[in-house]
This record gives C-alpha cells, sequence and structure tokens, in this order.
C-alpha cells in the first residue's frame, strides 16, 4: 500500500490529507489563527472543586474552564504537586532529579482530599473544548516521541505489549533503562521494534530537553494573585500566554509524529516554508529520508484537484454514501451517538442470494466504515446496523472482519459482536470535535435567496473587481473560480460576442494588466470567487475596502443632490 500525505497551506487555514493507494482516509483543517491545543501543558489554578462530580474546574486561561477528574490526576499526584512546591520555592536552582517520589494515590479516592479552590497544578490538555464543554485536562504528563513516550514524576521503564519478541523487549528495556535520568517514566513504543541504539538515544535526550524546558518555564508564571487573561477561545493571542509552559508541536508535525512510518511514499506540499520544516522534521526522525518531501508548485491546477482529493471530500462527507455497486451507508450524528445504516441499494435480492448479498455487501461496509471513522474523525458511541444474516459464522465472519478494518485506526476503540438485531457496537475515543464539510452546495442562481439575478451580470461584477485591483496598484493576481467558470472565462469566443478569436481573459489583459492568471479551483462554488496576490494572499479585504469607498462617495453625492 502506497502512503501519501498531502498539505495544502492557504491564506487562512491548512488542510491535511492521507492518502492510502490515492484513497482519502484522513483529513484535518486547521485554521491559520488557531493553534492545536491537545498536548499543551499549563500551570492552572483550580476554580472550583465539585465532590458530587469528582473533578474540578481548572482555569487555563481558556473561555471556559477546564474539567479535570480524579481519575486523571494520575497516581503520581502527590509527587507532582511535591514537585511543583519545590520549583516554587527554589526557582532556578530546582533540579527535578532531587525531588522525592511520593506514593501514588488511591484509584478510588476523593478529588477533595487532594484539592482545594486556588491550587496551583500542572496540567495537560487531553481533549480539546468541544461545543459547550470546556477542554479535557490531565495532571499526568507525557512527552511522545516517534518512538518513545517520557512521563514525570515516576522512575521505570514499559515496553510495548505489542513488541512480542522477547529479545528484543529485554534489549529495549535495558537500553532504557541505562540512559534514562531519574524520576521519569519512559514508555517504549511499538515503531521502536529494531531500531539502533542511536537513534533511541537521541530521541530520548530531545525528549529530555523539551521536559526540562517546560521545567524551566515554570520560573516565569505569575502567582494567582496576579490574576489572569480570559478573552476566551482556543487562539493563542486569546489565551493567557503566561499559563502556558509547554507548547505541543503544530497540526503537521504531530500527525507526521503518529503517521510518519517507512510506507510513506512521498509527502506534498505546495509552501516552500513549510516543506523546509517538514524535511527537517523527517531527517531528524529517519534520517536520510528527508527527499520523500516535495514542493507542489504546479500553478495551473489546486494541490487538492491535483491529487483528486476535493472529488473525493465532495463525495465522502455527505449523509449518504455510496461505496460499493449501489450500495451505500447512511451516517448520522445524534446528542448521544453516531448512527450508521447499511442499505444494499439495487444488489440483487433473490431468495437464493439474499444471505451471500447480505454478507458481500456488509464486509464492503465495514471496509467503508473503517475509512469514514478514521476519515470524519467520528468518537464516542457508534451504532451500525448491517443488513440482517441468518448465518451465525457470518456474522462472527463480519466481526472479525471489522477488526482487521480498524487495526490500523490510531483512536482507541473497543468493538462488540452483533447483536440479535444485527447492531454493531463500537465506543472510538474523541480527541476533538468530528469533522464536519458541507456537501450541498448554494443554488448557483439564486445563492440561496430565492430570487433570480442574470448570471450574465457574474463576469461583469469579475471584471469589476479586475479593474478595481488595478486601480489600487496591484498589477499582477490570480483569480480562483470554478472549473466551468475558469473554461468560460478562457474559451476563446465567436463573433456573437462581437470580439472574434478573443477570450474574456484575454480582453481583460489587454485592458487592464498583462499579469492575471485564471485558476479552476474544485473547492468554490459555482458563482464564487476569489482574488490573490502573487505571494497569495487573499485580497478580499482590498476589494471590500474600495467598495465601501465608492459607496461613500456616492451617498455623498446624493446628499449634495
Amino acid at each position: 500500500m502506497k502512503s501519501e500525505l498531502i498539505i495544502d497551506v492557504r491564506p487562512k487555514e491548512v488542510s491535511i490529507a492521507v492518502l492510502e493507494d490515492r484513497r482519502l482516509v484522513e483529513l484535518q483543517r486547521e485554521k491559520r489563527n488557531i493553534a492545536f491545543s491537545v498536548g499543551d501543558i499549563y500551570l492552572g489554578t483550580v476554580k472550583k472543586v465539585m465532590p458530587g462530580l469528582n473533578a474540578a474546574f481548572v482555569d487555563i486561561g481558556h473561555k471556559k474552564d477546564a474539567f479535570l477528574h480524579y481519575r486523571d490526576l494520575g497516581s503520581g499526584f502527590l509527587t507532582a504537586q511535591s514537585f511543583l512546591a519545590s520549583q516554587r520555592k527554589y526557582g532556578k536552582n530546582f533540579s527535578p532529579e532531587r525531588v522525592k517520589l511520593e506514593k501514588t494515590i488511591d484509584r478510588d479516592g476523593a478529588i477533595a482530599d487532594k484539592l482545594k479552590q486556588g491550587d496551583e497544578v500542572i496540567v495537560q490538555i487531553t481533549k480539546e473544548a468541544i461545543s459547550t464543554k470546556g477542554p479535557r485536562l490531565s495532571s499526568e504528563l507525557s512527552f511522545a516521541g516517534r518512538y518513545l513516550v517520557l512521563i514525570p514524576y515516576s522512575d521505570k521503564v514499559s515496553v510495548s505489549q505489542k513488541i512480542r519478541n522477547n529479545a528484543e523487549r529485554n534489549r529495549l528495556k535495558q537500553l532504557i533503562l541505562s540512559i534514562k535520568p531519574k524520576n521519569v517514566t519512559i514508555i517504549v513504543r511499538t515503531s521502536a521494534e529494531g531500531v539502533k541504539v542511536a537513534e533511541l538515544d537521541h530521541e530520548l535526550r530531545t525528549l529530555v530537553r523539551r521536559w526540562l524546558k517546560a521545567v524551566d518555564n515554570l520560573n516565569n508564571i505569575p502567582t494567582p494573585n496576579s490574576g489572569g487573561n480570559r478573552n476566551g477561545g482556543n487562539n493563542k493571542k486569546q489565551i493567557d500566554q503566561k499559563r502556558l509552559i509547554h507548547e505541543e508541536s503544530s497540526r503537521t508535525l504531530s500527525i507526521l509524529r503518529d503517521t510518519y512510518n517507512s510506507g510513506f511514499k512521498d509527502i506534498w506540499i505546495n509552501d516552500k516554508e513549510l516543506v523546509a520544516e517538514v524535511t527537517e522534521y523527517i531527517e531528524l526522525i529517519d534520517p536520510g529520508k528527508g527527499n520523500i518531501v516535495k514542493l507542489y508548485d504546479k500553478r495551473q491546477q489546486p494541490i487538492f484537484d491535483h491529487f483528486n482529493i476535493s472529488r473525493q471530500i465532495k463525495h465522502l462527507f455527505g449523509t449518504s454514501v455510496t461505496y460499493k455497486q449501489g450500495a451505500y451507508l447512511v451516517i448520522e450524528q445524534t446528542e448521544a451517538m453516531h448512527v450508521i445504516d447499511v442499505n444494499s441499494g439495487n444488489r440483487a435480492r433473490g431468495s437464493k442470494q439474499q444471505e451471500d448479498t447480505a454478507i458481500d455487501v456488509n464486509l464492503s461496509a465495514a471496509e467503508e466504515i473503517a475509512r469514514q471513522l478514521r476519515l470524519r474523525d467520528l468518537g464516542g458511541i457508534i451504532v451500525i446496523d448491517f443488513i440482517d444474516m441468518n448465518v451465525a459464522a457470518n456474522r462472527q465472519k463480519l466481526f472479525e472482519y471489522m477488526n482487521e478494518c480498524m487495526k490500523n485506526d490510531r483512536a482507541k476503540h473497543t468493538i462488540l459482536p452483533l447483536t440479535k438485531f444485527g447492531l454493531m457496537q463500537i465506543t472510538r475515543q474523541r480527541v476533538r470535535q468530528a469533522m464536519r464539510i458541507e456537501t450541498e452546495e448554494t443554488c448557483p442562481t439564486c445563492l440561496g435567496t430565492g430570487k433570480v439575478q442574470p448570471s450574465i451580470f457574474f463576469v461583469d461584477i469579475l471584471e469589476q473587481h479586475v479593474k478595481t485591483l488595478t486601480e489600487q496598484n496591484i498589477r499582477k493576481f490570480k483569480l480562483h473560480v470554478h472549473p466551468y467558470v475558469a473554461a468560460y472565462i478562457t474559451a476563446r469566443k465567436g463573433g456573437i460576442l462581437g470580439i472574434s478569436g478573443r477570450s474574456i481573459l484575454t480582453t481583460w489583459k489587454n485592458s487592464y494588466t498583462k499579469n492575471i492568471s485564471i485558476q479552476a479551483d474544485q473547492s468554490l462554488g459555482m458563482l464564487d470567487f476569489e482574488f490573490y496576490d502573487s505571494d497569495n494572499n487573499e485580497l478580499s479585504h482590498i476589494l471590500e475596502d474600495a467598495t465601501d469607498a465608492r459607496e461613500k462617495d456616492e451617498d455623498t453625492d446624493d446628499s449634495e443632490e
């Protein structure tokens, strides 16, 4: 299987797509002015203790107070609090290795016995704010690398159970024991199997440096009495920066860290700066493989259009998803769960073929559902209504195949066998809101208003914007439009328009500036458009300002009359 990572960098957002044999299996979109917060570490202040929930609400500077449950305190919570008290006392002279490890806390204890209002606690975000809920926290910190995970406040080495070879398990454990510092736990990940000593040592040193830097950043944290900024939102400019002691790597690098393996053949990016950043990271975790990172610079077509991702997004994110010979899924979200209905569509339904059709459609559905869970990042409870099967062996076969299809899913999940009603229940870890993309487009005729305007005026509107930009001394720019509109603008016209042999684009170039280019973009609606300058900066604000100025002038003329 060929795995590729495609990164589309745009002025307002970065889209990251993972392809397996050119099929879209993961998609993430991150607003460029909003940072990825899972993994960030803060020094929080307890605002309220809720004994009934056995949890506390902690102020870390977000709009909503974050949620910290007793079970998320971690077994080394007493050591963590002793650690924090010592650091606050000794400041820059503090050494983490000198802290004495305290006894572990009772798993069934009460949070009111461990925390009170006003207490400081070092916490890490494990789940982003979703809907009306604030972020979820843990005071058991972790620093993840490709091969290792570092956890402070304890002192041991664990090796992934998925490494079956006992000799390899012993090698890894003895190696890490010989090089790790005191008072940290190291978990050896499955990807470390067969990795050389030098690579493991290098990553361990990197993780230790990140932990010590976070400790050093505590010196800059004000006391709780000094107050904090509560502007709200996930925007790093809005969050109280004084509380942040460790910021997780960018979303792009986070995905690379968790998904990168030797199966990655290409990483295509349409931004030079990000190409350099990702190349450096790949060389760090896999020396000699930086050449798989490539710059996409084919200006005649957007990167997602080139790799057929835009088309797949439109097909895969609707309520109804067709997957094989007319069979289709219906995916609905409720407040409590996600519900998926499997339909055979126009497949044969004769009495003799019914069981064969059911198992065939259900097995194909299992493969597509596993893809959809990853693609949409669906979490919580998922209930699947498969086509009824009468043969018990077929029901067991479907259950086993569903487990096989989901083995590459990084999110923690549990799959239960089919019930007697043909329902399969899945629980899947939810870290952030499910990916939702509107696949229905606004009517190109009425633009959703129900009122029809002559579509021929659309080209006039575009020409007015072209004229406005040239009047603002912007002589080189690019116009993104739907492929049909692009074809219309660039096609050579006949005498019916009175401009024999010329396209609309040629006319604009002759009238305004030669440096106009048209970009067909499948992600845009029929009558949507976007203007970009030569540095790929969007020009909508210039057009809006010019329009506002023109309207003010017209209002002034009317008042003088």
